[in-house]
């Protein structure tokens, strides 16, 4: 069964609608990326998958008992407040530390256990976010541009460590992002989100979509070969289109190699 699925869901907030009728499921093992623009409803979206927000219409199900992990965009620590990243891990306390020391590898960072909090860079705080999700052993993993404020080299090196997280637990992953180029090569499967879902399918197959070109242009095709992995593509889908008139057709030679 789908770890966790959402049929026809709706939400406005007063008169306007931020979500439209959108259908998703999570199946085990996979990762997924949410892509759109600023208001397209990828944060209401998520909020509706952590429990956060309810639909006005629509229901949500989820497997019995599901783990849930979640790295979110940012957080804030008073960086004068004396704590180590193990503590932190532990809070708010009873976890071993040797669950912590498997976090932090797992995350690509063994060696942080005893670092102060306010001591790390940008993309080693995003790792101990993502070793603290990582500690009850999630089957689903969110993450909400996790890689926010890090250089390019530095998310692409995030996602790499996702596919890493993938391959060693076999939970699945959700991501929201911004850095197409980066997060849908990281992907098996990419929603393309803007108030209601757009199209869907392999980071080819939706980097090629005229609903993607006419949000985004065709700006990402080469910089997406640079850093996709080989996926199975027995499990490619077809783009489900939207009906929106005036969309400029798919240039297949901005389509990204394999």
């Amino acid at each position: 069964m789908s770890l966790i699925a959402m049929q026809n869901i709706s939400v406005g907030y007063g008169a306007n609608m931020v979500l439209r009728n959108v259908s998703l499921a999570i199946e085990p093992g996979e990762i997924v990326t949410i892509v759109g623009p600023n208001g397209s409803g990828k944060t209401t979206l998520l909020r509706l998958l952590i429990g956060a927000a309810a639909p006005e219409s629509g229901r949500i199900t989820q497997k019995p008992g599901l783990r849930i992990g979640y790295v979110p965009q940012k957080l804030h620590i008073d960086p004068t407040l004396p704590i180590t990243v193990e503590r932190f891990l532990r809070l708010p306390g009873g976890t071993p530390r040797s669950a912590c020391a498997t976090a932090l590898e797992r995350a690509g960072v063994p060696d942080l256990s005893h670092r102060q909090m306010s001591a790390l860079s940008g993309g080693q705080f995003q790792r101990v976010l993502l070793a603290r999700a990582l500690i009850d052993e999630p089957e689903l993993l969110l993450l909400d541009e996790a890689t926010q404020g890090l250089d390019q080299p530095g998310s692409a090196a995030f996602y790499l460590q996702i596919e890493e997280v993938r391959q060693q637990t076999g939970c699945a992953i959700l991501m929201i992002s911004h850095e197409l180029h980066v997060v849908m090569a990281a992907s098996d499967r990419v929603i393309c989100l803007n108030g209601h879902v757009c199209c869907e399918g392999t980071p080819e197959i939706v980097s090629a979509a005229p609903e993607y070109r006419a949000l985004f242009g065709t700006g990402t095709g080469g910089a997406l070969a640079l850093y996709r992995h080989e996926h199975d593509h027995s499990h490619d889908e077809t783009c489900t289109h939207g009906d929106g008139p005036g969309h400029p057709p798919a240039d297949p030679h901005t389509r990204a190699a394999e």
